[in-house]
């Protein structure tokens, strides 16, 4: 069988005409290339030079090698090639996310996935857990960006694999005027205080009644809103209490007259997870960029 190596060095003599020529071009000397030359020769069983002068020129037998030299090695280089191409990570990549870890996370990973990975396209889908999970499941995603209460514990479903992206407490928001917003708070002195929740179904709607359940009594929830920053604002003009994430505070901002106060009575939790069916180079590459663990 004919070494490719040296079917490369017989290109390039085709090319640059003494064997002095391919040594600097191919970073060898002279000798090492004629021996090299010299040897692809008896592999081939052929004469491939032939004495002209005081140089040495191609045969017609080797000018035929060279075109078959030609062929070979581009199509080792586009195998090659495609080799390396299998492990770029390229896009598309979907991912659902809900908005806070969008704009806290996802955004920044986008952002420098243009500058280290160029070939890597990811499309968002603003999606709540529940949403994104489903979207995983029946492929309409590679990468849901999801949320668990430590109050409500959730195992990822068969064939899905989950990466810890960071936890966060937390935090009663209350009017800046009220009577327990000093400091920590314990939920039991707000037992008559009128909630916020979210939508009824979800898990921050179940979240808080298992927190109130947890301090002695059941929430008495008025109104209902999934926005964060809507939440806020009730909670400024008198609406109520709300449980918010801490993350918030940096995502949506906290208005005037609107304090974040940690819980002393139970601790609750929210923990962000990174979920995916199959690792491609282009969903490894925003595992990475997102700082998922393990």
């Amino acid at each position: 069988m004919l070494d490719p190596v040296r079917l490369r060095l017989l290109r390039e003599f085709a090319e640059h005409g003494t064997m002095t020529a391919v040594g600097e071009v191919c970073g060898m000397t002279s000798s090492a290339v004629s021996q090299q030359l010299a040897t692809l020769e008896r592999e081939a069983n052929v004469p491939l030079f032939e004495r002209a002068g005081r140089r040495v020129r191609l045969t017609a037998e080797g000018r035929r090698l060279v075109r078959h030299a030609h062929i070979v090695l581009n199509a080792l280089d586009a195998a090659e090639e495609d080799l390396r191409s299998a492990s770029t990570p390229r896009g598309p990549v979907r991912v659902a996310c809900f908005a806070t870890a969008a704009v806290h996370r996802l955004l920044p990973a986008i952002a420098a996935a243009r500058s280290r990975h160029p070939y890597l396209h990811v499309v968002v889908y603003e999606l709540e857990p529940r949403e994104a999970v489903e979207a995983l499941r029946d492929g309409g995603c590679d990468l849901g960006i999801t949320f668990t209460y430590n109050l409500i514990p959730e195992n990822p479903p068969p064939g899905v694999s989950r990466r810890l992206l960071g936890v966060e407490p937390i935090l009663i928001a209350l009017p800046a005027d009220h009577p327990a917003a000093a400091g920590a708070v314990d939920l039991r002195s707000l037992r008559e205080e009128p909630w916020i929740a979210g939508s009824r179904g979800t898990n921050d709607h179940e979240m808080l009644h298992r927190a109130c359940a947890l301090a002695g009594f059941h929430p008495r929830v008025i109104h209902t809103a999934d926005d964060y920053a809507l939440v806020l604002r009730m909670v400024r003009e008198g609406l109520g209490a709300g449980l918010v994430p801490e993350l918030v505070a940096t995502v949506v901002g906290v208005p005037d007259g609107v304090v974040l106060q940690p819980i002393s009575t139970v601790e609750i939790t929210r923990t962000t997870h990174a979920l995916v069916r199959t690792a491609t180079p282009a969903v490894t590459a925003m595992l990475e960029l997102l700082g998922a663990r393990p």
